[in-house]
């Protein structure tokens, strides 16, 4: 038989693609994961990995715990730092607790992020704000206020919009370390007990691609110069959790550890014991307890006739938004920052709500955002929300 030559171009055709897809370039992650062992451009390698000359060669250590119980052992030093490089900073109430407790006892906690938590926020007099997008957004100078620290001219992140400040709402123990071409605060510094926060708005500046860009290049390390030269915590629970991939199994890491797997063994024993005696034991009846009335629906449609009586539709609207994306945030646990279409994707499928209508949504909030808002784009804008609301998972 002849070969066939279109095959034949047809197998060096695909040949040849598949060794240029092996042997090109692999893409740029520019992915903001802030972690400490990633070298992309927005991981945090560079600068953790230089931070112990930053702390005069103190101990510099990378935690996979929650803060209550790194913060309960009894193994601390006498004073140590406490540092937070992520997008969003997340404590329970123990965690929260344990680290006001640790910083009221004169050790220093450097938390950097975008969000904060509500409940530590109003206890240490600050709110992270965020501008509305609007089409002049553009990036922002940031410099410090001390003159021996402060740069000639601003540093610019250029991935950063520059929207995102600071506000304080207790300034006698605050202290204004830096600020954006706003004028608005982006670095605190707050006395807290015997020792202090510092709160920091930008946690873009301690990635790589800024530490090792020369224009940038100091300000993370002017930024933590401010911490004291002693044994410093890193935390990186808060972008990768407890475990490693390999360890994601919980039961995996308990039957690892003796003490656990000793004390996983005598609890299978002794449930199965007790099905064996006890099982067929009545149970008491369970009685029923009527849940608390949730007062906050009321108040927030009292304070939306009172907008909407006095023709303030886009204050109204921006309200109905900024409840909007917190309820998208705690009930789904998505990150709001970014509302790309992956984000609406994710977001349809928690939800349960058609991908149509949750388009249609962002549409409407985009277009309330950069427009004067009249009274029909305020009903079109709670319609939709109203149906998200009405048709999401409960």
């Amino acid at each position: 038989m002849k070969p066939n030559k279109y095959l034949l171009f047809l197998v060096i055709t695909v040949v040849a693609y598949g060794l240029f897809e092996y042997y090109r370039p692999k893409p740029i992650n520019w992915s903001p994961t802030y972690i400490n062992q990633d070298k992309i451009p927005f991981g945090t390698k560079v600068v953790f990995d230089l931070l112990p000359d930053l702390m005069n060669q103190q101990p510099v250590t990378s935690l996979r715990l929650p803060v209550y119980n790194h913060l309960a052992s009894s193994a601390l030093p006498a004073r140590s730092n406490y540092i937070f490089v992520c997008h969003s900073l997340q404590l329970n109430r123990p965690d929260r607790q344990k680290l006001l407790a640790y910083v009221k006892q004169g050790n220093t906690v450097f938390l950097s992020a975008y969000e904060f938590p509500d409940s530590l926020a109003t206890l240490l007099g600050f709110r992270a704000d965020l501008k509305a997008p609007t089409l002049r957004d553009t990036t922002l100078g940031m410099n410090f206020t001390n003159p021996t620290l402060k740069a000639r001219t601003n540093y610019r992140f250029r991935h950063d919009d520059g929207r995102n400040f600071l506000v304080t709402t207790k300034a006698a123990n605050t202290t204004v370390l830096g600020r954006n071409a706003r004028n608005e605060p982006i670095f605190l510094k707050i006395r807290y007990g015997k020792g202090n926060f510092y709160i920091h708005n930008l946690p873009i500046a301690f990635t790589n691609f800024y530490v090792l860009d020369p224009a940038t290049a100091d300000y993370a390390y002017k930024a933590l110069s401010y911490l004291p030269p002693q044994p410093t915590y890193w935390d990186e629970y808060q972008k990768q959790g407890r475990f490693n991939a390999d360890e994601q199994s919980l039961l995996r890491y308990v039957i690892s550890q003796p003490p656990l797997a000793w004390a996983y063994y005598l609890t299978v024993i002794g449930l199965l014991l007790y099905v064996l005696f006890a099982g067929k034991r009545t149970q008491r009846s369970i009685p029923v307890i009527e849940p608390q009335k949730n007062t906050s629906l009321g108040f927030v449609q009292t304070v939306g006739r009172l907008y909407y009586q006095r023709a303030d539709h886009g204050n109204l609207a921006q309200k109905k938004i900024q409840y909007l994306l917190a309820f998208i945030r705690e009930k789904f646990g998505l990150n709001t920052a970014i509302p790309d279409e992956d984000f609406k994707q994710m977001l349809a499928r928690k939800s349960g709500v058609p991908e149509s209508d949750v388009q249609a949504l962002f549409r409407q909030i985009a277009f309330s955002q950069q427009q004067v808002m009249s009274e029909y784009d305020l009903l079109r804008l709670n319609e939709l929300i109203e149906n998200f609301y009405t048709n999401a998972k409960a």
